[in-house]
């Protein structure tokens, strides 16, 4: 049942991701676009770390919240929702894909793996507010790329990240940038 929950909430999402890819063909700026995708994912992670994972596992301690959610029975964490809404999307369409990516990764394969993605990251830390635009090729096909800061909403955020045994940056506060969205549709 966890799992059908999170398959229809990914595939919703690619849905609208197909409906906003292709207006980007009839018109809309593509950096538009992007930052429309941007709106519904980073509302979906705000809400499901505030009304899910700090009520529910920090606030009123019904459920934890933990990366071995399955083996735990235990609610995914928002980097993991994220992750599995992203690879839902990448199963159902070839419109665009998107991934939650850091400078600091507790999970390494979470870290930049390409020169664009680094780039994106480090501007976002060092720009607040802004987002990153670019292209880049991969695999022969061209890309429009787009990074938005991920912002540590509640202390639920800060307190995995700094008491994780992993975690390569400790002493996060609310507010801080942990790292970004990075979103690719492909151009022609």
């Amino acid at each position: 049942m966890k799992r059908n929950a999170l398959a229809l909430a990914g595939l919703a999402l690619g849905m609208g991701a197909a409906m906003a890819t292709s207006v980007a063909a009839e018109g809309i700026p593509i950096e538009r676009v992007a930052d429309m995708l941007y709106r519904v994912m980073s509302a979906d992670r705000e809400i499901y770390t505030r009304m899910v994972v700090q009520r529910l596992a920090v606030d009123e301690k019904v459920i934890t919240a933990s990366e071995h959610f399955e083996d735990d029975l235990a609610l995914p964490l928002p980097a993991q929702m994220f992750r599995l809404g992203a690879e839902e999307v990448m199963d159902n369409t070839e419109d665009f894909s998107y991934a939650l990516l850091s400078l600091n990764p507790i999970n390494k394969k979470n870290g930049p793996g390409t020169d664009l993605e680094k780039e994106g990251l480090e501007y976002v830390v060092d720009n607040p507010g802004e987002n990153f635009y670019g292209q880049e090729e991969l695999g022969g096909e061209s890309y429009f790329a787009a990074v938005y800061a991920d912002y540590a909403v509640v202390e639920a955020c800060v307190d995995c990240h700094n008491n994780h045994k992993d975690s390569p940056r400790t002493g996060l506060e609310v507010g801080d940038v942990m790292g970004g969205v990075v979103i690719r549709i492909p151009v022609d």
